[in-house]
Protein backbone atom coordinates (compact mmCIF):
# COMPACT_ATOMS: atom_id res chain seq x y z
CA UNK A 1 0.00 0.00 0.00
CA UNK A 2 2.82 2.57 0.53
CA UNK A 3 4.13 1.86 -2.94
CA UNK A 4 1.04 2.49 -4.17
CA UNK A 5 0.39 5.88 -2.08
CA UNK A 6 3.93 6.74 -3.62
CA UNK A 7 3.52 6.22 -6.99
CA UNK A 8 -0.06 8.17 -6.67
CA UNK A 9 1.96 11.07 -5.45
CA UNK A 10 4.59 10.83 -8.00
CA UNK A 11 1.63 10.88 -10.64
CA UNK A 12 0.19 13.69 -8.95
CA UNK A 13 3.54 15.65 -8.35
CA UNK A 14 3.89 15.19 -11.66
CA UNK A 15 1.16 16.27 -13.44
CA UNK A 16 1.56 19.23 -11.15
CA UNK A 17 4.99 20.30 -13.11
CA UNK A 18 3.47 19.56 -16.21
CA UNK A 19 0.81 21.70 -16.34
CA UNK A 20 2.30 24.19 -14.75
CA UNK A 21 5.04 24.50 -17.59
CA UNK A 22 2.64 24.55 -20.33
CA UNK A 23 0.59 27.40 -18.72
CA UNK A 24 3.73 29.06 -18.80
CA UNK A 25 4.43 28.94 -22.35
CA UNK A 26 1.12 30.54 -23.10
CA UNK A 27 2.73 33.61 -21.88
CA UNK A 28 5.46 33.73 -24.75
CA UNK A 29 4.64 36.10 -27.32
CA UNK A 30 4.36 34.88 -31.05
CA UNK A 31 7.18 34.56 -33.21
CA UNK A 32 9.68 32.72 -35.02
CA UNK A 33 9.86 29.20 -34.59
CA UNK A 34 13.69 29.54 -33.44
CA UNK A 35 12.73 32.51 -31.06
CA UNK A 36 9.69 30.19 -29.47
CA UNK A 37 12.32 27.32 -29.10
CA UNK A 38 14.68 29.31 -27.47
CA UNK A 39 12.22 31.07 -25.08
CA UNK A 40 10.36 28.20 -23.87
CA UNK A 41 13.96 26.61 -22.97
CA UNK A 42 14.50 29.45 -20.98
CA UNK A 43 11.08 29.25 -19.60
CA UNK A 44 11.70 25.69 -18.81
CA UNK A 45 15.04 26.42 -17.03
CA UNK A 46 13.47 29.54 -14.94
CA UNK A 47 11.05 27.30 -14.01
CA UNK A 48 12.63 24.02 -12.79
CA UNK A 49 15.22 26.22 -11.38
CA UNK A 50 12.67 28.25 -9.23
CA UNK A 51 10.80 24.91 -8.05
CA UNK A 52 14.16 23.61 -7.06
CA UNK A 53 15.21 26.60 -5.45
CA UNK A 54 12.02 26.71 -3.59
CA UNK A 55 12.79 22.80 -2.76
CA UNK A 56 15.57 23.67 -1.07
CA UNK A 57 13.93 26.98 1.11
CA UNK A 58 11.10 24.43 2.04
CA UNK A 59 13.85 21.79 3.83
CA UNK A 60 15.51 24.48 5.68
CA UNK A 61 12.28 25.71 7.01
CA UNK A 62 11.61 21.95 7.57
CA UNK A 63 14.43 21.75 10.25
CA UNK A 64 13.28 24.17 11.64
CA UNK A 65 9.86 24.03 12.05
CA UNK A 66 10.77 19.95 13.24
CA UNK A 67 11.89 21.68 16.30
CA UNK A 68 9.02 22.97 17.34
CA UNK A 69 6.80 20.78 15.70
CA UNK A 70 8.31 18.35 18.11
CA UNK A 71 6.85 20.49 21.33
CA UNK A 72 3.83 22.26 20.36
CA UNK A 73 2.03 19.36 18.12
CA UNK A 74 1.57 16.66 20.94
CA UNK A 75 -0.08 19.62 22.93
CA UNK A 76 -2.16 20.90 20.52
CA UNK A 77 -3.08 17.38 19.23
CA UNK A 78 -4.72 16.41 22.58
CA UNK A 79 -6.19 19.55 22.81
CA UNK A 80 -7.94 19.37 19.52
CA UNK A 81 -8.84 15.54 19.91
CA UNK A 82 -9.21 14.50 23.86
CA UNK A 83 -10.55 18.26 24.44
CA UNK A 84 -7.77 18.51 27.21
CA UNK A 85 -7.40 21.42 29.34
CA UNK A 86 -4.23 23.08 28.70
CA UNK A 87 -2.83 21.80 32.15
CA UNK A 88 -3.99 18.54 31.57
CA UNK A 89 -2.46 18.43 28.42
CA UNK A 90 1.19 19.80 29.32
CA UNK A 91 0.96 17.15 32.19
CA UNK A 92 1.37 14.07 29.31
CA UNK A 93 4.15 15.82 27.63
CA UNK A 94 7.39 14.46 28.59
CA UNK A 95 10.93 14.94 27.22
CA UNK A 96 11.30 11.39 26.37
CA UNK A 97 7.48 12.43 24.19
CA UNK A 98 9.39 15.28 22.90
CA UNK A 99 12.81 13.78 21.12
CA UNK A 100 11.00 10.42 19.97
CA UNK A 101 8.52 12.44 18.20
CA UNK A 102 11.32 14.95 16.71
CA UNK A 103 12.53 11.60 15.09
CA UNK A 104 9.00 11.74 13.51
CA UNK A 105 8.60 15.63 13.20
CA UNK A 106 12.20 15.94 11.14
CA UNK A 107 11.89 13.36 8.44
CA UNK A 108 7.92 14.35 7.71
CA UNK A 109 8.99 17.95 7.60
CA UNK A 110 11.51 16.79 5.04
CA UNK A 111 8.77 15.61 3.05
CA UNK A 112 5.77 17.95 3.47
CA UNK A 113 7.74 21.48 3.05
CA UNK A 114 9.75 20.82 -0.48
CA UNK A 115 6.61 19.57 -1.79
CA UNK A 116 4.21 22.37 -0.72
CA UNK A 117 6.55 25.06 -1.58
CA UNK A 118 7.48 23.27 -4.94
CA UNK A 119 3.34 23.15 -5.63
CA UNK A 120 3.17 26.65 -4.93
CA UNK A 121 6.30 27.54 -7.36
CA UNK A 122 4.74 25.32 -10.02
CA UNK A 123 1.33 27.42 -9.71
CA UNK A 124 3.19 30.83 -9.73
CA UNK A 125 3.91 29.70 -13.25
CA UNK A 126 0.00 29.73 -14.50
CA UNK A 127 -2.20 32.51 -15.14
CA UNK A 128 -4.55 31.26 -12.26
CA UNK A 129 -5.45 34.31 -9.50
CA UNK A 130 -3.28 34.02 -6.33
CA UNK A 131 -6.71 32.66 -4.48
CA UNK A 132 -7.35 29.99 -7.21
CA UNK A 133 -3.68 29.08 -6.70
CA UNK A 134 -4.19 28.35 -3.08
CA UNK A 135 -7.52 26.23 -3.62
CA UNK A 136 -5.61 24.30 -6.36
CA UNK A 137 -2.40 24.08 -4.03
CA UNK A 138 -4.41 23.19 -0.84
CA UNK A 139 -6.18 20.47 -2.94
CA UNK A 140 -3.01 18.90 -4.21
CA UNK A 141 -0.80 18.93 -1.19
CA UNK A 142 -3.57 17.15 0.93
CA UNK A 143 -4.25 14.58 -1.09
CA UNK A 144 -0.47 13.84 -2.00
CA UNK A 145 0.85 14.62 1.60
CA UNK A 146 -2.73 13.20 4.31
CA UNK A 147 -0.70 9.75 4.46
CA UNK A 148 2.15 11.33 5.99
CA UNK A 149 0.05 13.80 8.35
CA UNK A 150 -2.05 11.30 9.26
CA UNK A 151 1.28 9.06 10.18
CA UNK A 152 2.88 11.89 11.99
CA UNK A 153 -1.16 12.57 13.84
CA UNK A 154 -1.04 9.32 15.75
CA UNK A 155 2.96 9.24 16.17
CA UNK A 156 2.17 12.58 18.35
CA UNK A 157 -0.97 10.71 20.31
CA UNK A 158 0.71 7.68 20.67
CA UNK A 159 -1.61 5.73 18.98
CA UNK A 160 -0.78 2.54 16.75
CA UNK A 161 0.09 3.28 12.96
CA UNK A 162 -3.06 1.67 10.93
CA UNK A 163 -2.28 1.65 6.90
CA UNK A 164 -5.70 1.39 6.13
CA UNK A 165 -6.39 4.44 8.62
CA UNK A 166 -3.66 6.92 6.87
CA UNK A 167 -6.52 8.53 4.64
CA UNK A 168 -8.82 9.08 7.72
CA UNK A 169 -10.45 12.40 7.85
CA UNK A 170 -9.88 13.05 4.26
CA UNK A 171 -13.33 15.53 3.35
CA UNK A 172 -12.29 17.72 6.43
CA UNK A 173 -8.58 17.58 5.57
CA UNK A 174 -8.90 19.19 2.61
CA UNK A 175 -11.67 21.22 2.73
CA UNK A 176 -9.53 22.73 5.65
CA UNK A 177 -6.49 23.49 3.12
CA UNK A 178 -8.69 24.74 0.48
CA UNK A 179 -9.65 27.09 2.60
CA UNK A 180 -6.28 27.84 4.43
CA UNK A 181 -5.03 28.30 0.42
CA UNK A 182 -7.81 30.15 -0.81
CA UNK A 183 -7.81 32.69 2.42
CA UNK A 184 -3.83 32.98 2.44
CA UNK A 185 -4.09 33.88 -1.68
CA UNK A 186 -6.76 36.13 -1.07
CA UNK A 187 -5.41 38.12 2.64
CA UNK A 188 -1.53 38.23 0.97
CA UNK A 189 -2.69 39.91 -1.89
CA UNK A 190 -4.90 42.39 0.05
CA UNK A 191 -1.94 43.01 2.73
CA UNK A 192 0.58 43.47 -0.07
CA UNK A 193 -1.62 46.07 -1.54
CA UNK A 194 -2.92 47.90 1.31
CA UNK A 195 0.68 48.03 2.94
CA UNK A 196 2.94 47.48 0.01
CA UNK A 197 5.82 46.10 2.43
CA UNK A 198 9.43 47.15 1.04
CA UNK A 199 12.11 45.27 3.46
CA UNK A 200 12.59 42.43 4.98
CA UNK A 201 10.99 43.42 8.29
CA UNK A 202 7.46 44.61 6.95
CA UNK A 203 7.47 41.51 4.26
CA UNK A 204 7.92 39.23 7.40
CA UNK A 205 5.18 41.29 9.23
CA UNK A 206 2.60 40.57 6.24
CA UNK A 207 3.73 37.12 5.84
CA UNK A 208 2.75 36.35 9.20
CA UNK A 209 -0.31 38.23 9.16
CA UNK A 210 -1.26 36.49 6.44
CA UNK A 211 -0.64 33.05 7.97
CA UNK A 212 -2.30 34.05 10.80
CA UNK A 213 -5.42 34.96 9.34
CA UNK A 214 -5.80 31.89 6.82
CA UNK A 215 -5.25 29.60 10.22
CA UNK A 216 -8.20 31.31 11.60
CA UNK A 217 -10.26 31.29 8.92
CA UNK A 218 -10.32 27.41 8.32
CA UNK A 219 -9.93 26.42 11.29
CA UNK A 220 -14.16 25.35 12.22
CA UNK A 221 -12.75 22.43 9.60
CA UNK A 222 -9.42 21.80 11.58
CA UNK A 223 -12.01 21.36 14.57
CA UNK A 224 -14.35 19.19 11.96
CA UNK A 225 -11.04 16.93 11.30
CA UNK A 226 -10.58 16.56 15.50
CA UNK A 227 -14.18 15.11 15.94
CA UNK A 228 -13.65 12.85 13.07
CA UNK A 229 -10.49 11.52 14.41
CA UNK A 230 -11.97 10.60 17.81
CA UNK A 231 -11.09 7.00 18.69
CA UNK A 232 -14.80 5.09 18.27
CA UNK A 233 -14.65 3.94 21.94
CA UNK A 234 -13.72 7.40 22.88
CA UNK A 235 -15.45 9.56 20.62
CA UNK A 236 -17.55 12.92 22.65
CA UNK A 237 -20.76 13.43 21.44
CA UNK A 238 -21.18 16.15 18.89
CA UNK A 239 -22.44 18.87 21.54
CA UNK A 240 -19.77 18.08 24.42
CA UNK A 241 -17.13 18.49 21.48
CA UNK A 242 -17.52 21.40 20.09
CA UNK A 243 -18.30 23.48 22.85
CA UNK A 244 -17.03 26.91 22.20
CA UNK A 245 -14.37 27.08 24.87
CA UNK A 246 -12.69 23.80 23.37
CA UNK A 247 -12.80 25.95 19.88
CA UNK A 248 -11.49 28.95 21.58
CA UNK A 249 -8.75 26.56 22.96
CA UNK A 250 -7.57 24.46 20.58
CA UNK A 251 -7.51 27.35 17.92
CA UNK A 252 -5.45 29.87 20.06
Amino acid sequence: MARVARRGSSGLTAVVFVAAALCSLQGFPSSSPRSLALAAAEGEANFLTKVFAAAAQGATAAMVAALLSAICEPLVNRLLVKRMTVAQAYAEITFKLVSNFFLTTFPTNMLKFPVFEMINVGLSFTSLAGSLRGIVNGFLFCTIMLPVTNYRFRKSMGWEIKPALLYQAYIPTVTRDIIYGWARGVVGAYLAEAMAPDTFTAKAIVFGITIWAACIISSPCNEWRGYTLQPADKKLPFGEYFKPINYARSTG
